[in-house]
């Protein structure tokens, strides 16, 4: 029987709306920072010394550019971004000068204090992390930053852990969203803009989501975009304009030198001020994808090069959290390592929140596999710690969540699906062979889809990332696979920051269509416009508000008060 009930165009509840406060506003713990102190001999003189050759000044200059805050003192912190477990915490930060001794952060909460020494990112001393465990679940922690001298970095401000596996929370509310990297565009109006979204737009539609006070926040993937080769068009192969203008040596290490300086001038400014310290009090699960690698999901890319990995690594390293350790995922699947840190995994994440809800994360690019008789999307140990979480009964609601999205096609190379795009009549079709595709993916697609769809206890649930789109679906049909029974719920989540020539019907002249290996049946086809999603779990069901807004008809104080243009409630089994 079809649980599902599909309401379009409605608007959030009272109490919905009332919970709609951004985090960590009204906590004032201290005096105010004097931020022309914290400022005084900041890395500006010494970068532009670094880079006074370097072809990649102007990003410099943002780079190094005060993110814009809310009415937190950020003081020496350019951006903050937490991840959070029920008992650990990891954290991110950059800041406006290089240390030479390492921070402290100061943890209060739960009856006790700790102090938890700073771990240097770079090789600079401007990226720092810190990770603390042994913490007490569904406790509100009081966090402060001090430099090696016991000077305050930056105002304090609250973070809370989940609660444990074993605890019964009645809601929980997730935003999340995709794409939200990409250099700097331009916008001088309405239908009048260049490039992707400028960063002052990107923070406005985040801060609308923060705005509804989500438990953790998920970062599809695409967090930077400066693709190192072509894959189209002159030269397929070869160096990229980026490529060329970031001069990477391909044979030198990443961190040290001019790679690390390249690095942190391509990728820095299209997280760094996109971010800022809004998410301080909201735990952040980033996911990466294919421009992650620096590479465009291609023929020519994959298997991803050395370099290109170390890259991704690196900026994972540099400016968000790798997934903490769950005791339900196995700590030695790929790219997964062991240290002082916990069992950290930097491709493949879970986030629990008690006996109510688990996200399951996973990228589909780092282990792709592209050979004949072994081609997958997933590493097979990752496949199976899929269906043993899918199949288990310690949550009520599960929901899997990779960085490209099952029930659409572009015609793309790097889908699930065979769909390819016919040269002829500018149309789907699967009756060309699509190039270099393998149909190994589709079938692990159909493995995926029937674990979901034999999750009788539970309502099937996928949200991806990736198409630069928002919508939702309901698969009743997979290849030979009849779901109907209990059919998979499959939602693009909204792109933050996509530029023009991201969208699928300017890239390559189609938008995103159901394939043809499918029965979908669009609650909400998919559109080539700005938004994210807001998942709520309760008990009894799971509701999905998706949120768009169009740059090319709508004002930029409509941001400001986006309301659902798509609600969706899935009642949960009894």
């Amino acid at each position: 029987m079809n649980r599902r009930k599909f309401v379009r165009n409605n608007s959030l509840s009272s109490a919905a709306m009332k919970r709609g406060q951004s985090p960590g506003r009204g906590y004032r713990t201290g005096p105010a920072i004097d931020r022309r102190k914290f400022l005084a001999g900041t890395a500006g003189g010494m970068a532009a010394a670094l880079l006074g050759s370097w072809p990649l000044q102007e990003m410099a200059a943002q780079q190094l550019a005060s993110p814009v805050q809310d009415n937190w003192d950020a003081g020496a912190v350019r951006h903050l971004l937490p991840t959070v477990s029920d008992t650990r915490m990891l954290l991110k930060t950059s800041m406006q000068h290089p240390l030479a001794t390492p921070p402290q952060l100061r943890i209060e909460g739960g009856g006790v204090t700790r102090r938890v020494e700073g771990r240097m990112n770079d090789t600079l001393g401007e990226f720092w992390q810190f990770y603390a465990e042994e913490l007490t679940p569904s406790v509100r922690y009081q966090l402060s930053l001090s430099d090696g001298n016991g000077a305050s970095l930056c105002e304090s401000w609250p973070l809370a852990t989940f609660p444990a596996p074993d605890q019964n929370p009645e809601q929980a509310r997730i935003l999340i969203y995709t794409c939200a990297g990409g250099p700097q565009g331009s916008y001088t109006g309405i239908g009048d803009r260049r490039g992707n979204l400028p960063t002052e737009i990107r923070n406005r539609l985040l801060r609308r989501g923060l705005s509804f006070a989500p438990d953790a926040v998920i970062a599809n993937g695409d967090h930077i975009y400066w693709d190192l080769h072509t894959w189209q068009g002159d030269n397929p192969g070869g160096l990229s304009a980026r490529g060329r203008q970031s001069n990477f040596d391909f044979q030198g290490r990443v961190f040290g030198g001019s790679n690390e300086a390249a690095l942190k001038m391509a990728a820095g400014p299209q997280i760094v001020p996109v971010y800022g310290t809004d998410f301080r009090s909201t735990p952040v699960f980033f996911l990466q994808d294919d421009h992650d690698h620096w590479e465009n999901d291609s023929p020519l890319s994959y298997p991803v090069p050395w370099f290109q990995l170390e890259l991704a690594r690196a900026t994972q390293q540099l400016y968000y959290p790798e997934f903490l350790a769950d005791q339900t995922r196995p700590a030695g699947l790929p790219w997964s390592t062991r240290s002082e840190r916990g069992d950290l995994s930097e491709s493949f994440g879970t986030l629990r929140y008690g006996q109510l809800a688990e996200i399951l994360m996973y990228d589909v690019r780092r282990t792709l596999n592209v050979g004949d008789l072994n081609a997958v999307f997933i590493d097979r140990a990752v496949e199976q710690w899929l269906n043993n979480r899918t199949a288990s009964r310690d949550t009520r609601h599960l929901v899997h969540v990779p960085s490209n999205p099952p029930g659409w096609s572009a015609g793309k190379w790097g889908e699930w699906y065979p769909d390819v795009l016919d040269p002829e009549t500018g149309t789907l079709t699967t009756r060309i062979p699509k190039p270099h595709w393998r149909v190994g993916w589709l079938d692990q697609h159909d493995r995926l889809m029937q674990s979901l769809s034999e999750m009788q206890h539970r309502t099937p649930l996928v949200i991806s990332g990736d198409l630069h789109a928002i919508g939702m679906g309901e698969i009743q049909r997979s290849g030979n696979l009849d779901l109907s029974a209990n059919p998979v719920t499959t939602v693009l989540s909204g792109p933050i920051g996509t530029s023009i020539g991201g969208f699928p019907s300017v890239v390559r002249g189609i938008r995103a269509l159901p394939s043809a290996h499918l029965d979908l049946i669009e609650q909400a086809a998919p559109l080539e416009e700005h938004g994210f999603t807001v998942v709520d779990f309760t008990p009894d069901r799971t509701v999905i508000r998706q949120f768009k807004w169009d740059v090319n008809r709508q004002a930029l104080d409509a941001i400001d008060n986006l309301q659902p243009f798509h609600t969706a409630e899935l009642e949960a089994p009894v």
